[in-house]
């Protein structure tokens, strides 16, 4: 007997549409709060900090934790879960899927699109500020900052927090995609008994995952408005998801099982691992730890930001123990 039909018959008396319906439905509340929770308690955090002296320390600590989150996401959650669904035996029975590990290669791709983004961006916000000020940008190496006509501060200041916003940014499309991957799956399950345990553990997911968020938006110092709709967006994705598939499922039929909707959970979960292990350790941990003069003069707060690095991990790795 080939192992499709012996999972079929194993998960068939574990089916009950209205159970799993009822279930999807407390989550969409449910995850929903989570996340509202997770992804604004840095955001306060960082406010309630904001003009006293440890304010600059205090938001480097919840970045490196963020940072930790997302890096574990990325590898211990999203990338097996990509890599689970186009190996399910559904799929990896078919050409093209058992022919070559296209897991790996669209995490590639995440990586390399996360760079041109990053790149390009990058290179727009120096011209566009060095046309505006009409003043050359110092280059801050090892050996020291070389450069010319370096003139007033304010230009280069104004390019940090222009690329925080961009880390920010990118970042969110990258954890968006995931939402929708995570939220489908459960949409599409009709087995109450999965289900039911993956409602709390997704809760506890999307706390953590918008602390990660959370902390680069604190950092990025976004106006209120933009800061409560890129809230309200990852928030809402999960239980979109969840919603899109209730649909999908009730007008086509297609159930978790489905080699379409396992082709697009691996391929978008692919994606999403690329573009979020790019960003957690070229634009956080290597920016902060290597590049960052705050870090680099005081000893204790490098130890205190890899201690938060490594508790981030840690949580969110925990987790995948139930999601």
């Amino acid at each position: 007997m080939s192992p499709c039909v012996t999972d079929a018959a194993r998960t068939l008396g574990c089916r009950d549409g209205a159970a799993a319906s009822h279930l999807k439905l407390i989550s969409l509340v449910v995850i929903f709060i989570s996340s509202i929770v997770g992804i604004s308690s840095p955001i306060f955090l960082a406010r309630y900090f904001q003009g006293k002296p440890v304010y600059d320390k205090a938001v480097l600590v919840i970045k490196c934790f963020a940072a930790g989150v997302i890096l574990s996401t990325s590898l211990v959650h999203v990338l097996p879960e990509a890599f689970a669904a186009l190996s399910d035996c559904h799929v990896a029975s078919r050409h093209p899927w058992k022919d070559f590990p296209f897991a790996g290669l669209v995490t590639l791709l995440g990586a390399l699109l996360a760079l041109f983004v990053d790149l390009t961006a990058s290179s727009h916000m120096v011209h566009g500020q060095s046309k505006s000020s009409g003043e050359y940008f110092p280059v801050v190496t090892q050996e020291g900052t070389t450069g010319k006509k370096v003139g007033k501060d304010l230009p280069n200041e104004e390019l940090v927090k222009l690329k925080q916003k961009l880390v920010s940014q990118v970042l969110e499309i990258g954890i968006i995609f995931h939402s929708v991957v995570i939220g489908g799956t459960m949409g599409m399950s009709q087995n109450q008994y999965t289900i039911r345990p993956l409602v709390a553990a997704l809760a506890f997911h999307q706390v953590f995952e918008g602390m990660g968020l959370g902390g680069c938006i604190a950092q990025a110092e976004f106006k209120t408005g933009t800061v409560a709709y890129m809230c309200f967006m990852f928030s809402a994705t999960t239980p979109m998801g969840i919603v899109l598939e209730m649909v999908v499922f009730a007008v086509t039929g297609y159930g978790d099982s489905s080699p379409n909707a396992l082709i697009m959970e691996g391929l978008l979960g692919s994606m999403s691992s690329g573009i979020l292990i790019y960003m957690a350790m070229v634009d956080l941990i290597a920016l902060d730890f290597f590049h960052n003069k705050l870090m680099a003069s005081q000893t204790w707060l490098k130890k205190a930001s890899f201690i938060a690095l490594a508790l981030g991990s840690t949580s969110m790795s925990i987790l995948a123990l139930w999601a």
